[in-house]
């Protein structure tokens, strides 16, 4: 490991110190950054909570852990009555204070997580039936429900929209695209930028998370450039399955601490990793939290095949290597197509792609074109024309037992691959067992992206719907609470956005409104139960 030096490490403890030292309203020696085997003292910092990720879900997060609330504007009349009846019901509350499974209740929308739904209705009344009604809601920054917490992201602000492709218009209008309290539009005119769609480059998105982590005031939350290696509980309590494990860490002095320390010691997880200095140098950090929550997407891992040839060169697995391969000329005289393998909105990317780019392309996917799952079934025609003639496409020039290759485009609808040959060949099998060998210039496989999630125990692979099984977004999301976006099987481990099954923008703000309620509830009863002890013993022991 490449450590830095103690003036670089000083830097880096300076800046959690000031911030976090001041925040907490105790005095703090040094931040939570300690050497492997310093154990856990009182002079460490322990945070309520750090944030894993610092995309869209870590950004609106944060925001609402800063103490921003929304509520129900004076003069807002949602469409739908019912909900507006019960808004109006609490009006004086904001809605982060109000119940989310009474609010929620008989909401219907393209989320399975009804605070998803809920949010995105308070933020986007009737957006799925083409209306563009105004929120319903109005922010108020109240610092007094600011909870102190950390956002840790690979890079800058945005996270992965960063590293996305630009050369493709965004899945989402940019009005689902933004977060709380600044608008898309209200950003690109401040900027001066010639939106000329509703739809925008991932760039543009990109650009605009950065900005608004800075005008909203939240900089002072967010570290770039982390790296994280582990999130472990500190020791096993009496609650869990194997009561006599205990973090080989944890000397037999903090084991005979008394019950109220050891209780405070089994909430609090351990989270490990270094952040990258300028000169390249790592700088190792240790620091502690009450509650961790994961919002890091879901484009760590790209889908394999798990075929034979899989790693051959000219087996693709991102549109940015298929772009790049464009751009330095590797199609030019080519008369073999272009071999896509998926049957998503990536995959239809780069049919658009290589049609526009006169490459002839080879379509296969698993799915029969009447799967009523497909992602273009969920899209209206007059707001993604290019996506339907994509689909259009797939529908109306299959490939048949008896007709040849199309010349621009060619579906194998429920085909899958079998391998990869090295003479660039590829071998199809069709649903009746049928085989088929096809000769192409270049393969890419886009079925999908899967989070990593390493640092986790069992990466992570205990806290899904389907135990032992690698998290994915569709097949096996993280499973929760659907108020609290708490783990069922882990308590104070948090999940949001990608994780839960929430892939658009839209709908990832709803688990940041139910995780930014579950902790202010948790901290207004620790708040009672310290004023309750203050109070001449009064107080729950």
């Amino acid at each position: 490991r490449n450590y830095s030096s103690p003036e670089t490490e000083g830097q880096l403890l300076n800046s959690f110190v000031q911030y976090f030292g001041d925040s907490l309203g105790r005095k703090i020696k040094r931040m939570p950054l300690i050497e492997e085997t310093v154990l856990p003292g009182d002079s460490l910092l322990t945070l309520p909570v750090v944030i894993i990720g610092n995309g869209p879900s870590g950004i609106c997060l944060s925001y609402l852990l800063s103490g921003y609330r929304p509520y129900l504007s004076p003069e807002a009349i949602h469409p739908n009555p019912i909900l507006h009846t019960k808004l109006e019901e609490a009006r004086h509350l904001s809605i982060v204070d109000q119940d989310l499974e009474y609010l929620s209740e008989g909401l219907e929308g393209r989320s399975s997580n009804p605070v998803a739904v809920l949010f995105d209705t308070l933020l986007h009344p009737d957006a799925d039936f083409g209306y563009d009604y105004p929120p319903v809601l109005h922010w108020k920054l109240e610092q007094h429900n600011y909870i102190p917490h950390i956002v840790l992201g690979k890079g800058p602000p945005g996270g992965a929209w960063h590293s996305m492709e630009g050369s493709m218009l965004t899945i989402s209008f940019g009005d689902w695209m933004e977060l709380p309290g600044l608008t898309f539009k209200e950003w690109a005119a401040s900027k001066r930028r010639n939106i000329k769609s509703d739809r925008v480059m991932p760039e543009e998105i990109a650009r605009y998370y950065k900005h608004y982590v800075k005008v909203m005031g939240l900089q002072k939350n967010f570290r770039d450039n982390v790296y994280i290696t582990s999130v472990s509980r500190l020791y096993r309590g009496k609650d869990d399955e194997d009561r006599s494990e205990v973090n080989e860490n944890i000397s037999t002095q903090h084991l005979e601490m008394e019950d109220e320390q050891k209780s405070v010691i089994k909430r609090n997880w351990e989270v490990r990793g270094y952040q990258r200095a300028t000169d390249g140098s790592h700088v190792p950090f240790c620091l502690f939290a009450e509650n961790v929550a994961l919002a890091t997407g879901s484009f760590d891992s790209p889908g394999r095949l798990q075929v034979e040839g899989e790693d051959f060169p000219f087996v693709l697995h991102s549109m940015s290597d298929f772009g790049a391969a464009i751009s330095k000329g590797k199609f030019r005289g080519k008369a073999d197509p272009v071999l896509i393998v998926g049957a998503g909105l990536t995959a239809a990317d780069a049919v658009l792609c290589a049609y526009n780019n006169n490459i002839p392309v080879i379509h296969v996917f698993r799915r029969r074109v009447t799967d009523t799952s497909l992602i273009f079934k969920q899209l209206p025609k007059k707001l993604y024309p290019e996506y339907h003639k994509v689909y259009h496409m797939m529908c109306t020039q299959s490939h048949s037992a008896d007709s040849s290759l199309h010349s621009a485009y060619t579906s194998f609808p429920e085909h899958n691959v079998l391998s990869f040959k090295p003479e660039m060949k590829c071998v199809l099998q069709s649903a009746s067992g049928l085989k088929k060998i096809l000769k192409f210039s270049v393969a890419l496989v886009l079925i999908g992206s899967h989070p990593n999630l390493f640092f986790l125990k069992d990466q992570g692979h205990s806290i899904g719907h389907h135990s032992n099984q690698p998290i994915t977004c569709k097949g096996n999301p993280v499973e929760i609470d659907p108020y609290t976006y708490e783990c069922t099987k882990e308590a104070n481990l948090f999940a949001l956005g990608p994780l839960v099954g929430d892939n658009f923008v839209r709908f990832l703000k709803g688990g940041a409104l139910g995780i930014a309620r579950c902790l202010a509830i948790r901290q207004k009863k620790k708040q009672e139960l310290i004023e309750g002890g203050d109070g001449g013993g009064d107080g729950v022991p």
